[in-house]
This record gives structure tokens, sequence and C-alpha cells, in this order.
């Protein structure tokens, strides 16, 4: 069995991707013709369950999703990903969907349409000390609370879309996960226990109580998409982290997953075992620096 196959529940968000690529975003008002549409497996919180399980961790999905079709279909995605999908309830509403805008660059805009995301519930679920659980904020804010206080092991909030967070919910968080933009838009975050930050092509940092532990470089490529490239991210670095990986070298190989879903169109690609991701960011260790900025 792989070293990194921690037991890790997602509670999150389950969507329906409705994606357009288009040469450039439309601006406001306007409209960009000659696109491609597409439609495939995504929300957050699935999307973070399915990088995790194909990275080796032992991965079950809370979550919800509504008795249309689609909500059978966004279910036998993350089954096929290899989650167990035994805690996904369904319930009298529409599956989440997120209308997404992709341009030539890889950059989009995203409106997320909750649906069965809005009836997601903790209630009933147990946890003990050797659980890591990760969960984002496209669920309702209660659930994070609820989660705060029952998780009794590693508890991981990636605090995307940025939204304030209850005192107890930061101060209780082990690791919590933001973007650059959504770092500047939580400023309770500046001193919180341990925070992730990745800053896109610069790379990624890791800060404790505000002060800046640990950084590594993103690699350099041309990004396709950028829509799961944060999930992944989120996935990788918790699996490292909890399985004992220096803090440094849990961000190279975090940058290297979500280096992987930049290069594909798909919210959900493939990707190899985290044993070998270790092997490889291992090879080149001179892409690392300590207490430096991006």
């Amino acid at each position: 069995m792989s070293a990194f196959a921690i037991p890790l529940t997602v509670v999150g968000s389950i969507n329906a991707d409705i994606t357009a690529v288009t040469d450039r975003l439309p601006g406001p008002g306007e409209t960009v013709g000659g696109g491609t549409l597409s439609r495939s497996p995504g929300g957050k919180g699935a999307n973070q369950a399915a990088a995790a399980a194909r990275l080796g961790a032992v991965t079950r999905m809370v979550g919800a999703v509504g008795t249309d079709p689609t909500g059978a279909e966004m279910t036998a995605a993350l089954r096929e990903a290899g989650v167990d999908v035994s805690a996904i309830a369904e319930v009298d509403a529409e599956t989440g969907t997120a209308l997404i805008t992709v341009d030539a660059r890889g950059e989009n805009t995203i409106a997320v349409c909750e649906g069965a995301n809005a009836h997601v519930s903790a209630a009933g679920l147990r946890f003990d000390e050797s659980d890591t659980v990760l969960t984002q904020l496209e669920i309702p804010l209660e659930v994070i609370s609820d989660l705060a206080r029952t998780v009794r092991g590693w508890f991981v909030i990636n605090a995307a879309p940025a939204i304030p967070l209850p005192a107890e919910v930061v101060d209780r968080a082990d690791l919590i996960i933001v973007n650059e933009s959504e770092y500047a838009a939580l400023p309770q975050l500046a001193t919180a226990r341990r925070v992730a930050v990745t800053y896109g092509a610069q790379g990624s940092a890791l800060l404790e109580n505000g002060e800046q532990t640990a950084f590594a470089p993103a690699e350099a490529l041309t990004p396709v998409s950028t829509v799961g490239a944060g999930d992944a991210f989120c996935a990788a670095l918790t699996i490292a982290l909890r399985s004992g990986i220096p803090a440094a070298e849990a961000l190279r190989v975090a940058n290297a997953v979500g280096a992987i879903a930049v290069a594909s169109p798909d919210a959900r690609p493939r990707f190899p075992p985290l044993d070998h991701l270790i092997a490889t960011v291992d090879a080149h260790p001179s892409t690392t620096r300590e207490r430096t900025s991006p």
C-alpha cells in the first residue's frame, strides 16, 4: 500500500460543469462568438475528492446531488475515480451546475448555481483522530462551523470562494488554502495558524502566524485551463502534509500536481500516484527555497 493512502473525507460541492471555450472572455454586456461547448463533472469538493483518490488517498465524498439524471452521472464519475460515494445524499433539488468560460490563455470566469449543494449536511458524521477532512466554501457556512466542532483529526479548509469565516473556524483549522486574491480578500488569515497561498505562475508559499516559512516556484508552462488547478493543488498539499512530508517538498509536489491540471482542458485529469510525483520533484530539489518571497 502507498505511504500516501491516508483516510481522507472531502465535504463539499458536486457540480456539472458546462464550459464554453472562446478566444477571449466577454466583457460586461458583450457577446463573444466562435466558442466550443463541453459538459463534464465538476464542483470544488468533487474535483478535490477525485484528485485525492487518484493520487492514492483512501477518499470518501460527503455531498449532495439531485434525483435528476445529472446527479447519477456526477456520482458515477466520482465512483469511477475511486472515491467512496456512500455518503453522497440525493435531495429534492437540481444537481449543482457551474457555467464556465475559458479563453485562449486558460483564464476563466465561473458562475455557480448551487442547487443540491445548499443541502449538504455534516449531521451524523463521525470522525476520529486518524481522519483528515478537507472542505471548501461552495456549501453552507454552517456546515463548515459544524465540522470545526466535530472533526477530531486534521481539518483543512480551502477558503474559496472567499467568504469571511467565523473566528472559531479559523482558529480550529490545521491548514487553510487560498489563492493570492482570496488571501487579500480575507484579512483574518494574516495571523492564522497555518495558511498555504498560491500565486499562479509565481508558485506557492506556506505561512505560519503570518510569517512565511516555505516557498516553491511554479513550473513554467503554457496553461490550457486553470479551472481544476487549485482543486488538484489542495488535494495534493493536504495529502503530502498529512503524510509528514516537509512543507517545502509538499509545496513542490502540490505545484507539480497543479501544473498537470493546468496543462489539461479537463478539470479532473488523471494523475500519477503521489509516490511517483514525490520522486520526480526530489530529483530537482534546487527549485525550492525556504523563507523567501515569491
